[in-house]
């Protein structure tokens, strides 16, 4: 299993209006083979930040599964403007559990 991490760094002001984007997404990502689930978490220090974390069974089911997708740019309207800077994303393996 991989896990993609992603800071999201929303402009102050739009979470609501991200959140309710973001409900509206996770559909898009969820329907991509090798999908294995997602959590978006908000920080209490800095509200305007959100932990992404996607479950995948290959970096190439992400990269090119759903970023190679139709869905991947409905996802992009929806989401894409909300974030200033545009977030870096990465994929993890576990080692110790």
């Amino acid at each position: 299993m991989i896990r993609e991490h992603a800071l999201l760094p929303v402009r102050p002001g739009q979470e609501a209006a991200f959140e309710a984007a973001f409900a509206q997404a996770r559909p898009l990502v969820a329907a991509t083979p090798g999908f294995g689930g997602l959590s978006l978490s908000r920080s209490v220090e800095s509200p305007s930040t959100y932990l992404l974390l996607v479950e995948w069974e290959s970096v190439e089911a992400h990269q090119v599964g759903f970023r190679g997708s139709e869905r991947y740019p409905r996802w992009r309207e929806l989401l894409h403007h909300f974030y200033e800077p545009f977030p870096v994303v990465e994929h993890f393996v576990e080692v110790l559990a």
